[in-house]
């Protein structure tokens, strides 16, 4: 990768956890989930990142949520954006993510690649906000990994922690994956990577030392997910060193500036001017396909 390469500019759209009493700005029914997709899109956001809701904002992994915010989006910008689903969740069973994504047959579809202790910590209260362990087995990544194969839909490789990055040899071993590689750094959840440039590099140098099949460095593209505000500090250092970025209110709610976004529209807006203002250029929804390894028949 080099910073001559154009920027996929991804946007989670809403997350699974945070709530309007938080946020004002985050969509629930699939209306707003395609209103939401038209301001990415208008202001050059290629590639978004979805968890389902009920229309009256609880977590669903239910197909029908799932399908109805997919088509929402698709009436709202038909071909502009490449769809992702998550399967990141707690108590969920494969076969439940498996099926949405057979429903939906999104053209991407993000997989955690590792258990950890997952946190949010409060200095003012000197304890923790929440704290589970996320778990995401080895048994459960190669059972997602097959049914994307099946289902072609490319898998994005969510990173916490550098072990996780090396966690993708093995599998490219096994015949699970093929390149591009497409891997997020995910950075600031208490119990995976701090936040901080100097880590940033440290993901990007070992994924580019994942091995092909012939032994070679595989073919790869990488992105950050900064969790909170340290967010524009990592979509600064990922356009330095030649990184895509993703923001939205799933991972942050405010701007730089500590304003809070009054949309999805507004983060995507301000990483469009920082990869402006970095030397780089946004990636057209055409270039994001190549770079991520997306078949030209995949339309969601």
């Amino acid at each position: 990768m080099s910073v001559e390469d154009p920027v996929i500019i991804t946007c989670a759209i809403s997350g699974a956890i945070a709530n309007r009493d938080q946020c004002p700005a985050i969509p629930y029914t699939p209306e707003e989930y395609g209103a939401e997709a038209r301001r990415i899109a208008d202001e050059g956001g290629v590639h978004i990142h979805i968890h389902a809701r009920t229309p009256d904002g609880a977590p669903s992994y239910e197909v029908e949520d799932f399908v109805a915010i997919r088509d929402a989006i698709r009436d709202a910008v038909g071909d502009a954006v490449i769809i992702n689903f998550s399967t990141g969740t707690v108590g969920v069973p494969v076969e439940k993510r498996i099926t949405y994504l057979e429903a939906g047959r999104p053209a991407v579809a993000a997989l955690n690649m590792g258990s950890m202790n997952y946190a949010k910590y409060s200095r003012s209260r000197k304890d923790f906000v929440f704290k589970f362990v996320f778990t995401n087995p080895f048994e459960e990544i190669v059972e997602l990994l097959e049914a994307m194969r099946r289902l072609g839909i490319k898998p994005e490789h969510e990173c916490f922690d550098v072990g996780h990055v090396g966690s993708l040899a093995p599998l490219v071993d096994m015949g699970l994956l093929e390149a591009p590689l497409h891997a997020d750094f995910v950075m600031g959840v208490v119990g995976g990577i701090p936040a901080s440039a100097r880590n940033l590099a440290v993901m990007a140098d070992n994924l580019a030392e994942v091995p092909g099949p012939a032994g070679a460095p595989v073919k790869h593209h990488w992105g950050v997910i900064g969790i909170g505000r340290d967010q524009w500090m990592l979509v600064a250092a990922a356009l330095t060193l030649g990184g895509s970025i993703r923001v939205g209110l799933e991972d942050n709610f405010y701007l730089p500036d500590g304003r809070m976004a009054r949309s999805n529209g507004e983060l995507i807006a301000k990483a469009r001017q920082m990869t402006e203002d970095a030397g780089r250029r946004p990636a057209t929804v055409e270039e994001a396909r190549e770079l991520l390894g997306i078949g030209v028949g995949a339309r969601a």
